[in-house]
């Protein structure tokens, strides 16, 4: 299984406004701090918003924050929303599917229980699990942060 690097971006993220959970962040701070494409983590953000695990905003004193608390974030939850799909084979996809055998084959259904163990395995973990309670300082120090704010404090 491979999950895409929006994913992993928007795992990044959360691990990141976890670290700093009494400030809104901007995203130019957090593409500076993984050297990620900002253009590429305002979708990410945008994907985060929508799930309802962020709270995002623009404008002066806007930036991105945590909308519930990390111990009610469900890893598995963070991977379905980033990765809805998880077509494995191209049976999954009904309307461009051209198997010639998926009347008799009988992968679909083993390959589908395999991706909701996949994501039931992950929600046994909450972003507060994955956080290491003494691990502020080194997350600092990992990444040389340096709060960014722009001119206009936007979230964009």
């Amino acid at each position: 299984m491979h999950l895409t690097l929006h994913t992993d971006y928007a795992l990044r993220t959360l691990l990141y406004l976890t670290h700093f959970p009494d400030r809104r962040i901007g995203t130019l701070e957090i593409s500076t701090a993984f050297n990620i494409s900002k253009h590429h983590l305002v979708r990410v953000v945008q994907t985060l918003a929508d799930a309802e695990f962020v709270t995002a905003s623009m404008g002066r004193g806007g930036g991105i924050s945590l909308t519930i608390p990390p111990d009610q974030i469900r890893i598995g939850d963070v991977v379905r929303a980033c990765e809805p799909n998880f077509k494995m084979v191209e049976c999954f996809e009904v309307e461009s599917n051209t198997c010639p055998i998926i009347s008799v084959c009988g992968l679909k259904a083993p390959l589908a229980d395999a991706i909701n163990k996949f994501v039931e395995a992950l929600n046994q973990y909450t972003l507060a699990d994955i956080i290491r309670k003494d691990s502020q300082d080194h997350f600092v120090q990992l990444l040389n942060i340096q709060p960014v704010v722009s001119k206009t404090n936007s979230m964009l």
